[in-house]
């Protein structure tokens, strides 16, 4: 029996199977969590069939003209039979080089109210890969080519007030963010300088976000947002902690990689009405962490409870969610259970 059949094929092989580079097949892994289900000896990725059945809808999926990251959720529900990445995930986040990134949060299933507006002309986005999408996103992008930081922080602000939080990032900041990290991806490394600066200026308008009406936050516990240990994307969660924001509900941002114990103790000593944890690939996807802070309790004795718990990011994907456990499919479906949860009063689940 040789290694193939064993354990199935190396990157190397798929990709000479496939017409793509073994550089490619590594990107969607790290970006999108299209990896092979198992890894021998736990880092050598091996890809078995249906891994490379995944691959081959990908590859069919982009070169029809999809968008990466949703070929990818596509992809991964053709060989799981599930759902497609928690929170509609964009490709990635604060992390290396920067992070175009977007979603609990991510790219839309189908155009927003009234349908994406048509580009002027083609090429209006700088050579930047937009396809059909908002004018805005034009001009965002434009901006972001030039690197030009004042206009940038003016068209976020601008997308912000005119159409919301959610629609300003699912067909405003997601689409132009997913355009500067395929054009990153596909001219070897040049426009790193481009996807920095839009990084940080969209985490900019994020966190400048107001309560609706300059509401004070309302007086319940907070949600407490952080990446699992290992994971460096934050976008998504910083735009799900703007919403909430929008929306005068209290958060806790504890950002990128944060420590199991580190994160255990915050649990405990905040006593959250909720807690979001975000996994970008399966490869950072805590589990055994996300059962353990699911079954938290805190609060006097005999009135203990524990946090609602959500699980966002596409790293999730591809198994039952744990117990206790909520998965949403897109930033306005996790802002939805936070506020009716939040409505209760925060109150948890009695331990």
């Amino acid at each position: 029996m040789n290694d193939s059949t064993t354990y199935g094929l190396t990157t190397g092989a798929v990709a000479r199977r496939l017409g793509v580079s073994p550089t490619t097949l590594r990107s969607w892994d790290r970006r999108y969590g299209i990896g092979p289900a198992a890894r021998e000896d736990g880092r050598h990725r091996r890809w078995a069939p249906e891994d490379v059945a995944m691959l081959e809808e990908m590859c069919r999926l982009t070169a029809s003209g999809a968008p990466p990251a949703e070929a990818a959720r596509i992809a991964r529900t053709g060989r799981t039979g599930g759902p497609g990445a928690a929170l509609d995930t964009p490709p990635r986040t604060r992390a290396r080089p920067s992070q175009p990134a977007p979603g609990p949060v991510g790219e839309r299933e189908g155009p927003g109210p009234g349908g994406p507006r048509p580009a002027r002309q083609p090429g209006s986005g700088n050579g930047l890969p937009l396809g059909d999408v908002r004018l805005e996103c034009r001009g965002l992008a434009r901006a972001a080519v030039r690197l030009d930081g004042p206009a940038l922080d003016v068209l976020l602000r601008d997308a912000v007030a005119d159409h919301g939080l959610v629609t300003a990032w699912e067909e405003v900041m997601a689409p132009t963010l997913h355009a500067v990290g395929r054009k990153w991806e596909s001219s070897g490394d040049r426009y790193v300088e481009v996807e920095h600066l839009l990084s940080w200026h969209v985490s900019t308008a994020l966190r400048q976000v107001v309560p609706a009406g300059h509401r004070s936050m309302a007086p319940v516990p907070p949600v407490l947002l952080a990446c699992v240990p290992g994971e460096q994307h934050t976008l998504p969660l910083e735009a799900l902690a703007a919403g909430l924001s929008e929306r005068g509900l209290p958060t806790r941002m504890f950002g990128a990689a944060v420590p199991a114990e580190a994160l255990d103790a915050a649990v405990r000593r905040m006593g959250p009405a909720a807690v979001v944890l975000w996994s970008q690939a399966r490869s950072t996807a805590n589990h055994a962490l996300a059962r353990h802070v699911a079954g938290s309790s805190f609060g006097v004795k005999g009135a203990r409870t524990r946090p609602l718990m959500l699980l966002a990011g596409p790293g999730w994907a591809g198994r039952t969610p744990e117990p206790g456990t909520l998965r949403p499919g897109g930033l306005r479906e996790a802002l939805d259970a936070l506020s009716r949860h939040q409505a209760g009063g925060g109150a948890a689940s009695p331990g």
